[in-house]
């Protein structure tokens, strides 16, 4: 190919000089013949790109081609039920709903409903109406040791750190949140001017780099988070373990997106790339967590205390209520991240590869509290991938309280799904930290968005769950979903995800066959297990760790 480029291009001139002779207009030819020979012998000489080096100049077709792929398969070919993370149908819901457009769609379902794994719910010949007092029912958030419980929206703003995100995202967020009287999670990037610009409910994370709450040398200062944890703005804060987009790993944040003021926030190093430890330096036992929780809600005047948590293994959450059952300390809530979860910046294997997925993730944190009988307690708040009514049905009614969403937040401000979060190069101004790009998000007519997304939503929830003749999500239970698990069979969530009995777990040494392997494991000494339960020709048998 070298050769016949060579050949082709020593023609191009000759004729292009020949004719030039006789019609000197064709000499402005030379204006792409020069750059085209010029970067063909490049290739031909360069030694990085194969490619390149044996298809001079036409060789680069391939990242044209590459560059633009992305956007025709967007814009031209996907189908309403394509597209990832998140399908063109989804995303679609959410811009009507943002926009207060028309949110119904004609001529039926786009999904097929003979394919393993579609889902639905039950509803009633009783259906009720969903009237203004239903719409407007809340969930409190916060045990007897709580002395400022909140009362919370059913759906709420995920986790989102102003640094991931432009300040100008950060304030729609927190105004949209206002608007619509729902709250908004600060993410682990501390708790910033924007956060606070407009008064919105405000949930502070705190992270393993303790950002807003950090000491010099990086470990938890006490002083600075009562000073930031009594604000009035911040009604719950919530202990990041991890999240489901990268669990085990802490969160990321690139040097090009770690501005002077974002530096200041967080008590870091400005311009540099900001890794979380994988784990907490305040606590390292579940036993010295519990009593971690009981200090930071001393600390912020009696604010209900959470965490968040991507479930790997098992036992370690059963340790984690072990503990909550020997110290008699308690999480007024427990945030469940499903192993889907999204981020600008993770390590391909970590979005993949690591992590429960919510629905088995809620489903066990969710028994394992009923079976230490803490659930009654505990608030339990599913997130993950959570865009329509249904979404949050589904949660409910495997034992959630109530859902939170990012990327459904992010697709209401404006997001194109564009696939750049971690380049700073956001098209939209959402997450990215260039002044320009930001400048074009208008924070007063986002806001309007996500306050209208929620309240859409929320209504789209409570009148799926009024249609199931019930008054409450609250009265939903794993009875009311179906799901096609083969082509002949159909079985309802309760079918496939039994629930536990009350108490059924603080009984010895006898535990239900699913837990039994992990009851043994889990500690209150220790997250990893002292020695692992493993299952052999001879039963269950425990191997050093």
């Amino acid at each position: 190919m070298r050769s016949i480029f060579v050949i082709a291009t020593v023609t191009a001139w000759i004729l292009m000089l020949l004719l030039g002779i006789k019609w000197p207009s064709m000499l402005w030819g030379s204006l792409v013949l020069i750059p085209i020979s010029l970067v063909g012998l490049y290739d031909m000489y360069q030694t990085k790109h194969a490619l390149r080096r044996n298809f001079p100049f036409v060789g680069r077709g391939r990242w044209v081609m590459e560059f633009f792929r992305p956007f025709l398969r967007q814009y031209f070919f996907e189908s309403e039920t394509d597209g990832v993370p998140i399908s063109r149908m989804f995303r679609s819901v959410i811009y009507q709903r943002a926009k207060g457009a028309q949110d119904s769609i004609p001529y039926g379902t786009k999904l097929d409903t003979q394919a393993v794994g579609y889902e639905w719910i039950g509803h009633s010949l009783a259906a009720i109406h969903a009237d203004k007092e239903t719409l407007s029912q809340r969930i409190v958030v916060g045990s007897d040791d709580c002395l400022q419980p909140y009362s919370a929206s059913v759906f709420n703003i995920s986790a989102m750190s102003y640094g991931a995100l432009s300040g100008n995202a950060i304030e729609a967020l927190n105004k949209g949140a206002k608007k619509g009287g729902f709250y908004h999670n600060t993410g682990e990037g501390s708790v910033s001017a924007s956060h606070l610009k407009h008064g919105g409910d405000l949930v502070w994370q705190i992270g393993t780099g303790y950002f807003g709450c950090r000491t010099a040398e990086g470990g938890f200062d006490a002083d600075s988070f009562a000073k930031t944890a009594i604000k009035d703005n911040i009604k719950m804060i919530e202990i990041k373990l991890s999240q489901g987009a990268k669990p085990g790993h802490g969160g990321i944040l690139p040097a090009h997106k770690n501005t002077i003021e974002i530096a200041q926030i967080r008590h870091v190093e400005p311009g540099t790339r900001v890794e979380s430890p994988p784990t907490h330096s305040a606590f390292s036992t579940p036993l010295e967590m519990m009593h971690f929780i009981k200090q930071l809600r001393d600390l912020s005047g009696g604010k209900p205390i959470g965490f968040k948590l991507c479930i790997g293994r098992k036992s370690e959450f059963i340790a984690l209520c072990k503990a909550m059952v020997q110290t008699k300390i308690k999480p007024d809530f427990i945030t469940v991240d499903g192993g889907e979860g999204g981020t600008g910046a993770a390590p391909l294997e970590y979005s993949n590869s690591v992590g429960m997925p919510l629905r088995e993730a809620l489903v066990f944190v969710v028994d394992v509290l009923v079976g230490f009988s803490l659930k009654k307690d505990i608030r339990v708040i599913a997130s993950g991938k959570t865009f329509t009514g249904f979404h949050l049905v589904k949660n409910l009614a495997l034992g959630a309280d109530m859902c939170n969403s990012a990327r459904g937040m992010m697709i209401a401000l404006g997001c194109v799904q564009s696939l750049i979060c971690h380049t700073n190069e956001c098209p939209t101004g959402i997450a990215t930290q260039d002044p320009t790009l930001a400048s074009g998000l208008v924070v007063g007519d986002k806001a309007t968005r996500i306050a209208r997304f929620h309240k859409g939503t929320v209504n789209a929830t409570f009148d799926l769950v009024s249609s199931a003749g019930l008054s409450n999500p609250n009265q939903l239970n794993r009875s009311h979903i179906y799901r096609r698990v083969s082509q002949s069979q159909i079985k309802r969530y309760d079918e496939i995800y039994p629930s536990l009995a009350e108490g059924c777990l603080l009984q010895e040494d006898c535990h239900p066959d699913l837990f039994a392997l992990e009851m043994k494991e889990a500690t209150v000494d220790s997250f990893m297990p002292k020695n692992y339960v493993v299952e052999g020709h001879s039963g269950a048998e425990k191997v050093a760790s």
